[in-house]
């Protein structure tokens, strides 16, 4: 998909998402509203008639009192009534009782009538007509009673009648004022409820039509939405689709075989390169689990190899086979191959698959053999002329000896001359032993000594050194012994030492030495260039003091083909040392200097005494 039609289908995308949580957001917020809305219609309603239900509680509170009032003013008159006909004094008990109430009675009623000013004026009359009955009829009876008089007084009578009435109309007013007061509260109270039933009937019909408005709106947004949805998946199914198809053709086109795996290891998809590498074709292998069909074995061990499933979960990370993988085809051949497994993680970050590319290298491998052979020879080469002549001069030197010893020489001089032949004789023997040792190879590491290896190899080239009118010192106090294989090791040593003695201009000086590092003596132990501790062992050096490698050339060293030399050189020594010493578990470096006060280059080789061997090349 071209990356700007991407990202119009995702700004879509991301608006039509947006419409349909705005929608969905206002198809919620909206019936919450309507609730709001009716429920603070509903709320100052109901607090309305509260108000007003208060109001009639009021009422009903204030008929209590003025009933409790004239109940009892009523028993003062009857207890009075009681007292007057019989004289007896336990008639006058309800007249006591009453009037300590009375006026505090009277009181509370005033302060029901709260500011109400009919109400204050009516309790004003109240009051002051019960306290003229009380003290103008009532004490007066009471008085004339204890004192024998008679109180049939028809005149004393009809006035305490009056004031009495007078009493009863004050009590009787307040109390049908009270229940006109509440029969009005009662009316307004239903008014409001029914203005209430109203109001709620009218906001449920406007609330309902305006939600079923608003819905049907947004249905039709939302449907023209997931319509454009649809479009937008069906586009992306077919641009998926397309994608796919790229994809199958890419993995059918390229020359490394892939096969993925599910995170239990069973196989998902092959390309073609992978079922013509395996053996197995798409249907036969799919759902098979990843060591049936893709069978890796060391080609040295033939032991069964990790596979790269179980590898990959295990370090949770991109992985590659050890070098010297072998592949077992479904007919039972072999190929070399290289390959690498990486996770297919989900967004949580979750292996969910394994995805693998190998490739055959039988052909690169038999490729780098020959680049490997051919370096020797070249070395061979180099040597060559130098070993003639070195063979040459003490087999001359025999030659001249056994025409001395035939012409006159007598039996001390024959003596004489057989010990120098002899010598030149041992000499030609050890140069020869030396040559022999330089291509002889060894199916397993064996123990070897470096000095006397490295005396050998300078041995060899000892004629090279006059012809390159090079001084050359050797640094090894002692005997170092390190499990190796011997052939690969002089090959190593003879291109360094000769790469050291061409550099150093005719004068120059090279010099090799021998380190060795014990395991357990912090004062002989060695640091790699890592800063990591080196194990027990031995570190090579060769310095001379040539001119120094530029820094231009220096990250292209360990590169194959390339070389300072021109048509001298092959541009494979320096690959080909670094991949026998990563071979023996050893390190390899070249440090240089350019400046005219300490120019030269030195040479670098680790190896450890009881090494861990790689069987692979870089």
């Amino acid at each position: 998909m071209h990356p700007k039609s991407e990202a119009r289908i995702t700004g879509r995308e991301a608006v039509n998402l947006k419409q349909f949580n705005s929608v969905l957001r206002q198809v919620f917020l909206l019936p919450v509203a309507a609730l709001l809305v009716v429920a603070g219609a509903l709320y100052m309603q109901i607090r309305a008639a509260n108000a007003t239900v208060n109001l009639i509680q009021e009422s009903d509170a204030r008929i209590s009192q003025a009933t409790m009032v004239s109940k009892l003013i009523v028993d003062e008159e009857s207890g009075l009534r009681g007292y007057e006909t019989t004289g007896d004094a336990q008639f006058l008990q309800p007249f006591r009782e009453a009037e300590s109430h009375v006026q505090n009675e009277i009181q509370n009623l005033d302060a029901m009538a709260g500011a109400d000013p009919d109400m204050k004026h009516d309790l004003a009359d109240l009051r002051d007509e019960h306290q003229t009955w009380h003290d103008g009829f009532a004490v007066p009876v009471i008085a004339q009673v204890r004192g024998g008089g008679k109180t049939d007084d028809v005149a004393l009578n009809l006035h305490g009648k009056v004031l009495m009435d007078g009493v009863r109309h004050d009590i009787n007013d307040i109390i049908q004022k009270a229940e006109d007061n509440r029969t009005r509260r009662i009316a307004h109270w239903h008014r409001q409820v029914h203005t209430m039933l109203l109001v709620l009937l009218f906001l449920a019909l406007g609330m309902g039509i305006l939600i079923g408005m608003f819905t049907r709106n947004r249905l039709h947004t939302v449907s023209a939405a997931y319509r454009t949805s649809l479009e937008i998946l069906g586009r992306r199914a077919e641009e998926l689709f397309q994608s796919e198809q790229r994809l199958r053709t890419t993995l059918e086109s390229i020359g490394d075989g892939v096969i993925t795996c599910d995170a239990a290891g069973r196989i998902q998809m092959m390309n073609p390169v992978a079922c013509e590498l395996t053996g197995w074709n798409q249907s036969e292998a799919t759902g098979q689990p990843l060591q049936r069909v893709f069978h890796v074995i060391n080609e040295t061990t033939r032991q069964t190899v990790e596979t790269p499933v179980a590898k990959v979960k295990r370090l949770d990370r991109v992985v590659g086979l050890a070098n010297h993988t072998v592949l077992v085809r479904k007919d039972g051949t072999e190929l070399s191959i290289a390959d690498s497994g990486a996770p297919i993680r989900d967004k949580n970050g979750d292996i969910t698959g394994v995805v693998l590319v190998f490739r055959d290298i039988t052909m690169e491998r038999k490729t780098q053999d020959a680049l490997i052979a051919n370096e020797k020879l070249a070395v061979a080469g180099r040597l060559a002329a130098t070993i003639a002549h070195e063979i040459h001069n003490p087999l001359d030197s025999v030659s001249n000896l056994l025409y001395l010893m035939r012409n006159g020489a007598n039996p001390e001089e024959s003596r004489q001359f057989m010990d120098i032949a002899e010598q030149e004789l041992a000499r030609v023997t050890q140069i020869s032993r030396a040559m022999l040792g330089l291509y002889r190879e060894s199916k397993a590491p064996v123990v070897i000594d470096l000095k006397e290896m490295l005396q050998e190899i300078l041995l060899l080239m000892e004629r090279r050194f006059i012809e390159l009118n090079v001084n050359v010192s050797a640094d090894m106090p002692q005997p170092v012994s390190v499990a190796a294989f011997p052939a690969e090791l002089r090959q190593v040593f003879t291109n360094r030492i000769t790469n050291a003695a061409e550099a150093a201009s005719p004068g120059g000086h090279v010099t090799v030495s021998i380190r060795p590092h014990a395991a357990g003596e912090p004062q002989t132990a060695g640091i790699d260039a890592t800063g990591q501790k080196l194990p027990a062992g031995a570190t090579i050096t060769i310095a001379d003091n040539g001119s120094g490698i530029t820094a231009e050339v220096r990250p292209h060293l360990f590169k194959p083909f390339f070389t300072t030399k021109g048509e001298r050189g092959t541009g494979l020594g320096l690959w080909v040392s670094r991949g026998i010493i990563n071979k023996h578990g050893g390190t390899i470096s070249l440090k240089s200097d350019t400046s005219e006060r300490a120019h030269g280059t030195v040479a670098s080789v680790f190896l450890a005494t009881n090494p861990t061997m790689n069987t692979g090349r870089d």
